[in-house]
């Protein structure tokens, strides 16, 4: 089960974040295809229908692209399949959000993109998951461990399909040369340094479906699920199915080299997420800010003891790139600003500072 995620990254940031090596060993870049990148919006708190950043091989648009090329696309959750009938989306009558893998083979939607070699890779910061308790459910986020650590073994995978992360001081501010010129970086041997968070990369199937009557294509996409793993089956029983490393992502995206029953060998449950609870304000979809991924501590409702995630977690929410991020999300309702303009218990720290407006020194 997964029913909710967070991708704050901003379009072009996206783009940094996915840097791979392609089979000659250069740096490339996916780019956006064709005005993707204005339909994807940024949020701390993703649900079904909304859009978000996928990653797919360039040859499902163009057959002549060379076969390790990827692109970027801004596709709908919860798969549309391209045999439906009616004229709006909506009206789909159950849940395409989620796929168990165990069963992709017994139904229609999903057998048929999947015999098609419709792999994608959906990316996000994160996702949400509830853990039932005696009278509620508690919210957590889970995502890629971020530690030094892990940049360092990720530098070192010279196949990397997706760019390493370099988990320095996160909220240090990318060169403005390399922001400037997004072309230079796919050309050089190494793309303009990523300081941000290091993207989950989810194992989905997307389709496309043309309106009956007649109309835009629309590319929607469903999240493959698999038995949690031992680290997370105490929250819930199913998890989304990982890619995780360079290599698997190039199997699942690669549909001509790797046929679709050998890529479902990829679809394992790996014991490497990591997570901290969140408040419960990501319950209700509407919330969309950066208290939705903010650590809690479940016995005091405090800020708990930071860990080395957490402590990355918090500087990502301060860095000014975050800032920037915030000019991408859907404006608020005047009703939503009126109730988190509300007295509300709240941590107390820097980020509760940050959160209220008030200009913070970055840390070092």
């Amino acid at each position: 089960m997964c029913g909710r995620t967070a991708c704050t990254l901003a379009p072009d940031e996206v783009r940094r974040a996915c840097s791979y090596r392609n089979r000659g060993g250069q740096w490339r870049q996916p780019r956006w295809r064709d005005s993707d990148a204005e339909k994807y919006r940024p949020s701390y708190n993703k649900s079904p229908q909304s859009m978000s950043p996928v990653l797919l091989s360039q040859r499902h648009f163009d057959k002549n692209a060379p076969v390790d090329e990827c692109v970027l696309a801004s596709m709908r959750w919860g798969l549309i399949p391209a045999w439906f009938r009616e004229n709006d989306p909506n009206k789909m009558q159950y849940s395409t959000s989620n796929c168990r893998s165990e069963n992709i083979l017994e139904k229609k939607s999903y057998k048929d993109p999947l015999l098609k070699g419709q792999r994608c890779v959906i990316l996000a910061d994160g996702f949400y998951e509830w853990q039932r308790r005696e009278k509620e459910k508690q919210p957590f986020f889970i995502y890629f461990p971020q530690t030094k650590e892990t940049s360092q073994k990720q530098n070192e995978d010279q196949d990397d399909i997706l760019a390493p992360v370099c988990n320095k001081d996160i909220s240090e501010s990318v060169h403005p040369q390399a922001e400037a010129s997004p072309g230079v970086c796919e050309e050089r041997e190494a793309p303009a340094e990523w300081t941000g968070w290091r993207l989950l990369t989810m194992a989905g199937l997307f389709d496309c479906w043309t309106p009956p009557a007649g109309g835009e294509p629309l590319y929607s996409y469903t999240i493959l699920t698999v038995d949690a793993s031992p680290n997370l089956e105490n929250i819930h029983d199913r998890m989304p199915a990982i890619l995780d490393g360079a290599e698997e992502v190039r199997r699942w995206l690669d549909f001509g080299e790797v046929k679709s029953l050998d890529a479902l060998k990829l679809l394992q449950s790996k014991n490497i997420l990591t997570f901290h609870p969140v408040s419960t304000l990501v319950n209700n979809s509407r919330n969309n800010s950066p208290e939705c991924l903010q650590p809690v501590d479940l016995s005091s409702k405090k800020e708990p003891k930071p860990t080395a995630s957490s402590r990355m977690m918090k500087n990502w929410l301060l860095s000014g790139d975050s800032l920037k991020r915030k000019e991408f999300c859907s404006p608020e309702s005047k009703e939503e600003q009126k109730e988190k303009a509300a007295p509300q218990h709240k941590p107390v720290g820097s980020l509760q500072l940050w959160l209220q407006g008030e200009k913070k020194p970055r840390t070092k």
